[in-house]
């Protein structure tokens, strides 16, 4: 499929990013609970609204459930963003798992297919579900996603870690051939490594809820999506992404030009 990339500009206004921000453990999991007592909220995980992505059909959990799964420490967390956005804020304990293949030393490859695995992102869910299909894929047979997204946890004043941060708030929107619904539009701010994404609606339309961190007004936002027609924005040449060390269920995918790598 044909790729073409723009740019537009980062938002003056900006949103407060909630949350009680502390230190980190890194493990993917808290490393004793969190200190609260989970409790029932009754949902099974069949009875979750599952979205296809990339030809897996990937489980949309509530930010509550996930919360008591994170207090009861039955559950890894993944951060599918870039690693400015994790370094900035993510949640407390959670890796860095970037959609959709993960990176070379992914920490999540040392986990049991088994496991259950929360991946999150910030768009609210599309990069975090590009992530959890890869992972599906690759056979991991409990994985899921937040489907309000880091921002809901964190305006809840759930565990976050990092460094307060205060993030722009812009809506980009275009339109693509509808022959292309479904497929990712990617959005990103390559000097800070901060990136979201979204899916191209069945009319063609599509739509980017960007909250990025310390950007000026005029910070080049790059978005890369199969455009026939600009809404916003220089056209600009398209741009092939850095390579980057692949696990072996990743090399199995290298034809698959649709998905998006950080560079």
């Amino acid at each position: 499929m044909q790729r073409r990339s723009f740019l537009t500009a980062a938002a003056p206004s900006t949103s407060a990013l909630a949350g009680c921000l502390g230190g980190d453990s890194g493990s993917g999991t808290p490393s004793d609970g969190d200190g609260t007592t989970p409790t029932s909220t009754d949902a099974s995980t069949g009875s979750f609204e599952r979205k296809e992505v990339e030809g897996e059909m990937v489980p949309l959990v509530p930010v509550d459930v996930t919360r008591e799964w994170y207090a009861a420490g039955s559950a890894t967390f993944a951060d599918a963003r870039g690693e400015g956005q994790y370094e900035q804020a993510h949640i407390e304990g959670a890796v860095w798992s970037p959609a959709p293949d993960g990176r070379g030393d992914d920490p999540l490859e040392a986990l049991a297919t088994d496991e259950r695995i929360v991946c999150y992102c910030g768009c609210p869910h599309h990069l975090s579900s590009l992530r959890a299909a890869s992972l599906i894929e690759d056979g991991y047979e409990s994985v899921y996603v937040i489907d309000e997204g880091f921002f809901e946890w964190a305006d809840r004043g759930y565990p976050v870690a990092g460094t307060e941060v205060e993030g722009s708030a812009r809506v980009v929107r275009g339109r693509a051939d509808p022959a292309h619904a479904g497929e990712p539009v990617y959005a990103s701010h390559e000097p800070t490594d901060q990136r979201e994404a979204a899916f191209v609606a069945a009319d063609g339309a599509y739509e980017l809820h960007l909250r990025f961190a310390d950007l000026s007004p005029d910070a080049p936002i790059r978005v890369v999506a199969p455009l026939p027609e600009l809404t916003d924005g220089v056209v600009t040449p398209p741009q092939r992404a850095g390579r980057r060390r692949r696990s072996g269920a990743a090399n199995r995918r290298r034809n698959r030009p649709r998905r998006y790598r950080p560079a």
